[in-house]
């Protein structure tokens, strides 16, 4: 790396190559692509979400196994990439979202991207500690909230900020109703305001905000129109998910890779959210009113109540992970069906690298 120009900086960590790996979970986005990823040049995220699937008390005590695998997923990805910046991605709609972070923090997390909700409280568990912060946010008016909160709640700011669009992968920072006024012109002029609130935010503080850009992530061309826009990178999740580093099961790779663009559709979470995944059997019985009982409550999300449900999300998406492309539940982001072939994370990144004019 030391040959290579500095991309950005987060904090104080030199990002060489401008694209963040997306934390990707169930089981996604584990070791072997963040390590990956961050091995490059870029920034690798662990998903912590159910982290622990493998592990076996997870059952039992799903908490402890999420934090020694936390502890085990990211001690391999260091080895794999001993200098790079790793880090993790850690929904704030998770139960005991707090120890998560802490545990985070306690093994030197480089990074903690947090989205799925608003993060209001995260500078206050990470404080006096090297690992930097990144509020994953949609709207204007979500930068504008967590922003001011921080400012004014604990005297700081964002380390690096992820602006998340409607074309996202999983759970989306959208209500339903949201999902149908944005186009790609409309979204770019939110995405100046709230370039437009950072900006402020950086020069109060006296710092570089880095602004990556989500949601659809999937050329070269991406990635020119993300700097143009003024951001200093990009978030990518699905392109990675077809690489031979990504921790998922070969089927769920090449569910990806036989998707057509029909078959990605928006679909309600048993949490409440509005997410994008790929239409399969267990997506078609959902659709028409089936319930498929949860056989026990893996303590997952915040508002989640197991009597209510149409189905167990941590148990669908454990199966997805683990090969039952049919029953499993396959998040996936809007550009998903592009996916043509099997390829390596150096690959992936070397095609996003592209000159303009090959663009």
């Amino acid at each position: 790396m030391k040959n290579k120009q500095v991309s950005f900086v987060v904090g104080k960590k030199r990002v060489y190559i401008p694209i963040v790996q997306g934390g990707m979970g169930v089981g996604i986005s584990l070791h072997q692509l963040a390590g990956a990823v961050a091995k490059e040049g870029g920034i690798g995220l662990i998903s912590s979400a159910q982290i622990g699937f493998r592990e076996k008390d997870f059952a039992s005590n799903p908490l402890q196994a999420n934090l020694c695998a936390m502890k085990k997923e990211f001690e391999s990805a260091r080895k794999l990439a001993p200098n790079g910046v790793i880090g993790f991605n850690i929904m704030v709609a998770t139960k005991r979202y707090e120890e998560y972070v802490k545990k985070a923090v306690a093994l030197g997390a480089d990074l903690i991207v947090s989205g799925a909700g608003l993060p209001t409280d995260l500078p206050l568990y990470t404080k006096g500690t090297d690992t930097n912060i990144a509020p994953i946010v949609s709207t204007e008016k979500s930068a504008h909230i967590i922003l001011k909160y921080w400012d004014k709640k604990y005297n700081t700011t964002a380390d690096m900020i992820v602006i998340e669009s409607w074309k996202a992968g999983g759970h989306l920072g959208f209500h339903l109703n949201e999902l149908e006024k944005w186009d790609d012109i409309s979204y770019e002029i939110e995405i100046q305001k709230i370039i437009d609130i950072v900006r402020r935010y950086e020069k109060k503080y006296k710092k570089n905000i880095p602004i990556i850009l989500a949601g659809g992530m999937s050329s070269a061309k991406d990635l020119w129109r993300a700097k143009e826009l003024g951001a200093s990178g990009i978030q990518v999740g699905s392109r990675f998910v077809t690489t031979k580093e990504c921790d998922a099961d070969i089927r769920y790779k090449e569910a990806y890779i036989n998707a057509k663009k029909e078959d990605i559709q928006i679909v309600k979470s048993p949490v409440g959210m509005p997410a994008r995944a790929i239409r399969n059997t267990l997506i078609r019985k959902i659709q028409t009113g089936e319930r498929i009982l949860p056989t026990r409550c893996y303590q997952c999300i915040k508002g989640c109540n197991p009597k209510e449900i149409p189905y167990c999300i941590t148990q669908k998406l454990i199966e997805a992970v683990k090969g039952n492309i049919e029953e499993g539940l396959i998040f996936c982001g809007a550009e998903t069906y592009r996916a043509t072939k099997i390829e390596t994370v150096k690959e992936v990144i070397d095609s996003f690298l592209l000159p303009e004019e090959c663009v």
